[in-house]
């Protein structure tokens, strides 16, 4: 399984979002940290704010915020979201529209319920840590930021 950068940004957005907590942050500034277009990160942004992750406020006073604690976002609901297909391979995507089936053993394979199985663990290990998880000292000291105990 391979995220796309997509989802990538969409993770380090999200962290550094956490680590700014006592402040609106800006595109700009996210970008500048990872060295990503503001292009690309605009459209994740958007789809963030689109999905309740994050609030965005338009203004010469806007920026960005965390839509609820990082204690209540859950990763895997992040790579779910920013991931246009999660299936790891043909037959685990939806039917084709044209009819035609995607496999030839589709319905009686073993290696699908594996491969089922091994996505449904990872999506656990990423269900299992949040956003607040994410945020550590390490993260801190290369993007500044704040930490704050846990509850």
């Amino acid at each position: 399984m391979r995220l796309t950068l997509h989802t990538d940004y969409a993770l380090r957005t999200m962290i550094y979002l956490g680590l700014h907590t006592d402040r609106l942050t800006s595109i700009h500034e996210i970008a500048q940290a990872y060295g990503i277009s503001e292009n690309h990160l605009v459209k994740i942004i958007h789809r963030l704010g689109r999905g309740g992750f994050i609030e965005t406020s338009r203004g010469r006073k806007g920026g960005l915020r965390l839509g609820r604690p990082a204690e209540e976002i859950r990763l895997g609901d992040i790579v779910r979201y920013t991931e246009e297909d999660i299936g790891l391979v043909a037959c685990m995507q939806p039917p084709p529209t044209d009819g035609s089936k995607s496999c030839l053993l589709v319905g009686g394979c073993f290696l699908r319920g594996v491969l089922d199985e091994a996505l449904g663990n990872f999506m656990a290990v990423l269900d299992h840590y949040t956003l607040a998880d994410a945020l550590t000292e390490h993260e801190r000291r290369l993007l500044g930021g704040q930490l704050f105990p846990a509850p």
